[in-house]
């Protein structure tokens, strides 16, 4: 039976022009990182996809690497806009990047012009398009020239590859320099994409004011924390949880007692404003007007009903906003 979205798929979410671009994005956008690869995870992630854009979210991001392994996210999420979406594809934003490891030998990573377009043509051969909408350089090259980058994602948007570049990971100082070397290209970048969170606030050290003074959209990633802005944790850390399985990016450790504390209070002003915490999360980081939309993942179709409900209620009083920022900046007692 061949899928057919809701009618009424964009009369609750909210979008955002991206920047001083002509392109708006969702507030909330899906993020193909986990739970998109292994052929195990189609079905869901079919599910998964589906439940999204019958609720308004236009805008599915990957990478090169995602998976597990690198690429199958890529793969999946081909044959599912192949057999669901292809009557759909011009109502959808799709992203890529590329910048971290993906194939042996010294062309396999980080931002040089040889491995971003080799790269980006390994993407739409997975996905079977002839452009994505926006593509990313994943992360700061060290090594290559600044200008040597920038001019491949000149490159591929002059090539037909991309309608729209932007970054990740850059550092307030170096994304300005990007930005300046894209605009003189006579490609604009877009859009940045960096990591944001109400436990991880570096980018309002100069990066939010950076992308605005420039014209830049900015979707944050891992708003939840890897999950512990999240009703997950309050009561210890669950057998099946992210931090008690796999480690990589979140682990025990983290989820200290003085964490779990900040949680629980964190939990109850939620509770206060009709959210779940996860909700007050993603609405945190939207009341900014700077923030174009925001990432989430999710491994089961319900996480993404719950991400959408964040966009009914994004605005904070000065008394919220106080308690929140007080329990955040409590430093633990010694």
């Amino acid at each position: 039976m061949s899928y057919s979205p809701s009618s009424e798929r964009y009369q609750t979410m909210q979008y955002h022009r991206c920047g001083k671009s002509g392109l708006k994005l969702s507030a909330i956008s899906l993020g193909l990182w986990h739970n998109f690869g292994l052929a195990d995870y189609f079905e869901n992630g079919r599910d998964i996809i589906k439940t999204a854009f019958d609720n308004g979210i236009t805008h599915f991001d990957l990478a090169n690497n995602y998976g597990p392994p690198p690429g199958s996210s890529e793969e999946n999420f081909g044959k599912i806009l192949g057999e669901d979406f292809k009557r759909y594809r011009d109502e959808l934003i799709i992203s890529t990047k590329a910048g971290y490891y993906m194939w042996e030998g010294p062309y396999g990573e980080w931002g040089s012009k040889k491995y971003l377009v080799s790269s980006l043509d390994q993407s739409l051969k997975r996905m079977k398009l002839d452009y994505v909408d926006i593509f990313y350089h994943h992360r700061p090259d060290p090594e290559t020239p600044l200008e040597e980058t920038m001019s491949a994602l000149d490159l591929v948007v002059r090539q037909g590859k991309a309608l729209y570049v932007g970054i990740s990971n850059y550092q307030p100082a170096e994304a300005k320099q990007a930005i300046k070397i894209l605009r003189d290209l006579g490609t604009p970048c877009l859009i940045h994409q960096p990591k944001y969170s109400m436990f991880e606030r570096w980018v309002e050290d100069g990066l939010l004011d950076v992308l605005e003074e420039e014209g830049v959209g900015c979707i944050p990633f891992s708003p939840l924390a890897q999950g512990m802005l999240t009703d997950k944790y309050l009561n210890g850390i669950p057998a099946d949880s992210r931090a008690a399985r796999s480690g990589v990016f979140l682990n025990e450790s983290h989820i200290t007692p003085e964490k779990v504390e900040k949680i629980k209070q964190l939990n109850e002003i939620a509770l206060e404003r009709g959210q779940k915490l996860a909700q007050m999360a993603l609405s945190w980081i939207l009341k900014d007007h700077r923030i174009t939309s925001v990432l989430i993942g999710a491994s089961k179709p319900a996480q993404v009903l719950d991400a959408v409900g964040a966009v009914a209620n994004i605005e904070f009083s000065k008394e919220e906003l106080k308690r929140i920022n007080e329990i955040l900046l409590k430093q633990p007692s010694t």
